[in-house]
């Protein structure tokens, strides 16, 4: 890894540590596939369950992620279709479109190409956990420079969307477990902010609360962790994010 890339990376991995919201996911993505000089990206997280609904976070047109979502085109997608079998990144375009079997999929490809969406590069990620995800960087065309990229950066855009993908799933999959205790989501959001250095103070004109109530949430859960610091607290926290997937 270069100079300037172990740079652009370092900086990714700091946005990811402190992106709290979609937004800021979307935020920090973004900023990093703009230094590898590609424009769109795409992340999407299959729900564990029949019921759940999926993650979608991504600067494509608004228009073309809700008319996505609206019509379950990931149930039929052949990119996610076969991102869902994992493996190594791959790189699909008109021989995929070629492949669609159906007329929602033919539909689907069209579609998309009314967006400037007709080829990329798109990473499986499935993890210990069973989680299944895959990220898509895409393009109008596979022109020379969008090749280049894909093939030289692989590995890099793969353990960035791997990091990607842990990061938004330790914090938006709704999981606000601390070494085994469950927090209220006000708890364990006060919990987070004080684990970024902030005071009762800071969390309280952050959340639009009073000082006196982000306190009593911190002590809550510092009953609940059975300890007795707020430093404590959050070196729980910490370890419960610690694993790697």
């Amino acid at each position: 890894m270069t100079k300037d890339m172990q740079i652009l990376f370092e900086a990714f991995l700091e946005q990811l540590s402190e992106s709290v919201d979609e937004a800021e996911f979307r935020e920090a993505m973004a900023g990093a596939t703009a230094g590898f000089e590609l424009v769109t990206f795409a992340y999407l997280s299959l729900p564990q369950q029949l019921s759940g609904e999926p993650r979608l976070i991504s600067n494509y047109p608004d228009r073309w992620t809700a008319h996505y979502l609206q019509n379950r085109y990931q149930n039929v997608d052949p990119v996610i279709v076969r991102a869902g079998y994992g493996g190594c990144p791959f790189r699909w375009g008109s021989e995929m479109r070629g492949a669609a079997t159906s007329q929602v999929q033919q539909r689907l490809f069209d579609e998309a190409a009314e967006f400037s969406i007709r080829c990329g590069l798109t990473i499986p990620i499935v993890d210990r956990r069973g989680w299944m995800a895959a990220m898509t960087f895409a393009a109008d065309e596979p022109n020379p420079a969008f090749l280049r990229v894909a093939e030289r950066y692989e590995q890099a855009l793969q353990l960035m969307a791997t990091c990607f993908h842990i990061h938004v799933r330790r914090k938006l999959s709704g999981n606000r477990t601390v070494d085994g205790v469950s927090l209220t989501p006000r708890e364990y959001e006060c919990l987070q902010w004080a684990a970024r250095g902030k005071s009762a103070w800071d969390i309280a004109c952050i959340l639009g609360i009073k000082r006196r109530t982000a306190a009593f949430h911190l002590d809550n859960a510092k009953k609940k962790l059975g300890v007795r610091t707020k430093n404590q607290a959050v070196a729980l926290l910490a370890s419960s994010r610690s694993s790697i997937l």
